[in-house]
């Protein structure tokens, strides 16, 4: 009998880097990949996201894999990456094609060549950036938009709206490069946002659409879906620190006793609570104006359902929750993870590693070598994880 596959995830975050090993569920008819090994380290050499010491990073994602090495019991020779932080940002494009069978009938190669051109239409735009993944919004056959999959209809033209998710090329070179200085080859890379949406939203939280966000130390990132597809993707140079950071201020203790009254873990402190209250929510605001200036811009303010779902360390900041509601007006919750009972990780801070491994075992998950070639091309963008997007 052939052994069940492993999958590793690396989640490299500004504060801490999180390892994930999973092993293919016995049941195939199981979503959820069995967590045999974690691990955790203290990240250095980072900031904003972006690595400033490539030999610092290394060290750490050297020492998050070895602590998970030792409780999984296997070594890790490959992994999947996440590409996060300020760097991260999107584009659309728009492209077309005249359908090429002498019947009219629209075919895969049809699709892949108007994403192309669309591809195409925004080369100019990237310049030191690298496209991470390609996400077809919607089609149309002779100016009439599509609704469900092209393949199959006749007509003369066929277009496309894409979505592009995009990073800075140095910062994922410089990941690799540290990944690969820790004796560990790069299968494949995915944006921490999505990487964390696979195990923090329901599927019928995606059709309805929903804003995810992802409250970090020092970025905020969302993803926005709709009808089940990633419409956006944006990240904001502000965090949970910068809350910590009022605090400290706003009451002149130290900044660890300001993260401790942060998340409630110090009761009866010697301090107004309405001070405190007014800070933290002075902060949270600011957050969620920018979520919502966001959200005006793509037309889905007051329009997503499925409301906000909250993840990442800041998530669990004073009335937080409270606060999106009031500034959103959209249903809010803390996001919990669809995992299994017995699951290593209990928090949602460890979504994108282990989201990361559900990818790599669900959606195509070939060894590509570290290094330029690991960005897929436009064929490999359509394969795996992404295909759930096509119509």
């Amino acid at each position: 009998m052939a052994s069940s596959r492993i999958a590793v995830g690396i989640d490299v975050g500004t504060y801490q880097v999180r390892v994930v090993i999973a092993r293919e569920a016995k049941d195939r008819g199981s979503p959820f990949p069995k967590i045999i090994g974690t691990g955790l380290a203290e990240s250095k050499g980072l900031r904003h996201g972006y690595i400033v010491n490539v030999d610092d990073v290394a060290r750490a994602i050297r020492a998050a894999a070895l602590q998970a090495e030792g409780i999984a019991g296997v070594r890790i020779r490959q992994a999947f990456l996440s590409v996060g932080g300020i760097g991260i940002d999107e584009t659309r494009g728009k492209g077309e094609t005249v359908i090429a069978r002498a019947d009219a009938e629209v075919t895969d190669l049809d699709m892949e060549k108007a994403i192309d051109a669309s591809r195409t239409s925004v080369i100019g735009k990237l310049v030191n950036r690298r496209i991470l993944h390609t996400i077809p919004l919607s089609f149309t056959v002779d100016g009439v938009e599509v609704l469900g999959r092209p393949q199959g209809m006749k007509g003369t033209k066929l277009a496309v709206e894409t979505l592009f998710i995009t990073c800075l090329q140095q910062h994922v070179d410089d990941l690799i490069e540290a990944v690969e200085s820790a004796d560990i080859a790069v299968s494949d890379t995915m944006a921490s946002p999505l990487a964390g949406s696979i195990v923090t939203l329901t599927n019928a939280e995606k059709k309805a659409g929903c804003v995810l966000a992802n409250i970090g130390a020092e970025t905020v990132s969302i993803v926005v879906f709709d009808n089940g597809i990633p419409v956006s993707l944006k990240v904001f140079r502000i965090g949970s620190m910068d809350i910590t950071k009022d605090i400290a201020l706003g009451l002149r203790i130290s900044l660890d006793e300001a993260e401790q009254l942060k998340l409630g873990a110090i009761t009866n402190a010697p301090y107004s609570k309405k001070k405190l209250d007014d800070i933290l929510a002075a902060r949270l605001t600011d957050i969620f104006e920018l979520i919502d200036g966001h959200l005006k811009k793509l037309g889905k303010d007051k329009l997503l359902p499925a409301g906000i779902v909250l993840t990442g360390g800041g998530s669990g900041s004073g009335p937080i929750k409270e606060i999106a509601e009031s500034s959103l007006k959209l249903h809010s919750k803390i996001a919990s993870l669809n995992v299994n009972v017995d699951a290593k990780i209990k928090d949602s801070s460890w979504a994108v590693a282990y989201g990361l491994t559900i990818w790599g075992l669900t959606g195509d998950n070939s060894v590509r070598p570290a290094g330029p070639e690991v960005m897929r091309d436009i064929k490999h963008s359509l394969s795996g994880f992404f295909r759930q997007f096509l119509p």
